[in-house]
């Protein structure tokens, strides 16, 4: 077949494509209604599962509804109604809730298994654009999917209406994580393997540094000592202060020393630094979770802190830098 198709004119139609799928958005705000209400606070009281159901387009759909369901606190799994009819249905138990997905509301693999639903009483929210459909009628609650058109040119391919009821099925699974107080926190448990789980389920110590790389001097040390340390160590920019069995005493930062300089010039290096330390300061524990301590510095605009054990001995440093995906996901929020 002979391309004959202009760059501008496959631009335009692109454009098009997304124009119509964003007016579908736009509609699917109508969709949030009393039976939305009414199926999110069923599902929220259910002491079962969701279970998914679709075919074709919508199958594919529900795929991934039933996966934002299941990863944001509320049990869901996705049945191929083909696969039910067959056996799949002994997957579904009492008190579960099923949520079948079909735009047309006419789907006869779909609706050769809902009398068997109705006979288990199990509860049936259907998500279709046709309120008169079979499927919406033998629902026990009907989301309506509200779209124009479909962006294919010839009104046929699932695109828009696609695109629609991910939408509401979105929302339908966030509203359902805002209702069971699901955190951040809670997607460390959920995804341990993705890097929002990693960053989640990191502490303090698998980020700080030790060794050679965490400063610390006695508190028999002067200003220039302190100096000299906190030079040599890969530029932390402070020191702990701490007592003869290693615990935190104090803490002395490179901006506290260049107020010192303006007050006092030069002889501020013979200065005992247990006389200019700053006593009591912020500190970390090592088992704290790391974005904690990243709500810590952001709170307290600190550039670094010192880290300690349950004993209060100084363990570590840890420095804005090595924080910077944490700060990054407390900025989102």
């Amino acid at each position: 077949m002979k391309d004959n198709m202009s760059d501008a004119f496959i631009k335009r139609w692109a454009r098009h494509v997304i124009d119509v799928e964003h007016e579908a958005l736009l509609l699917s705000k109508k969709s949030i209604d009393e039976n939305f209400l009414k199926a999110v606070r069923t599902i929220a009281k259910s002491k079962g599962r969701v279970v998914v159901v679709g075919i074709g387009k919508s199958g594919l759909i529900g795929r991934k509804i039933a996966a934002t369901l299941a990863s944001t606190g509320t049990p869901a799994f996705f049945v191929h109604p083909v696969e039910a009819l067959h056996g799949d249905l002994g997957m579904i138990t009492p008190g579960d809730v099923i949520l079948a997905i079909s735009f047309s509301g006419q789907t006869e693999e779909i609706n050769r298994i809902l009398p068997s639903l109705e006979r288990r009483k199990l509860t049936i929210i259907s998500m279709t654009g046709h309120q008169h459909s079979k499927l919406a009628i033998m629902s026990d609650i009907h989301i309506t999917v509200h779209i124009e058109r479909e962006a294919c040119p010839y009104n046929l391919a699932p695109t828009a209406s696609t695109t629609a009821t991910l939408a509401v099925g979105d929302a339908l699974a966030l509203c359902l994580m805002k209702i069971k107080h699901f955190e951040k926190r809670d997607f460390a448990t959920f995804h341990p393997g993705g890097s929002l789980g990693k960053l989640l389920t990191q502490q303090v110590k698998d980020v700080m540094h030790t060794g050679a790389n965490n400063p610390t001097v006695p508190l028999t040390a002067t200003v220039e000592d302190a100096l000299f340390v906190m030079t040599k160590t890969d530029g932390a920019g402070a020191t702990s202060v701490v007592d003869k069995k290693g615990r935190l005493a104090g803490y002395f930062t490179d901006g506290d020393l260049r107020r010192l300089i303006q007050q006092h010039g030069a002889d501020v290096l013979n200065k005992k630094i247990a006389d200019v330390m700053t006593k009591n300061p912020y500190h970390l524990r090592d088992t704290m979770p790391a974005i904690e301590a990243a709500k810590m510095i952001h709170a307290t605009r600190v550039d670094n802190l010192p880290v300690l054990n349950k004993v209060g001995k100084v363990v570590g440093i840890i420095d804005e830098k090595d924080l910077i995906e944490f700060l990054a996901l407390i900025d989102k929020k």
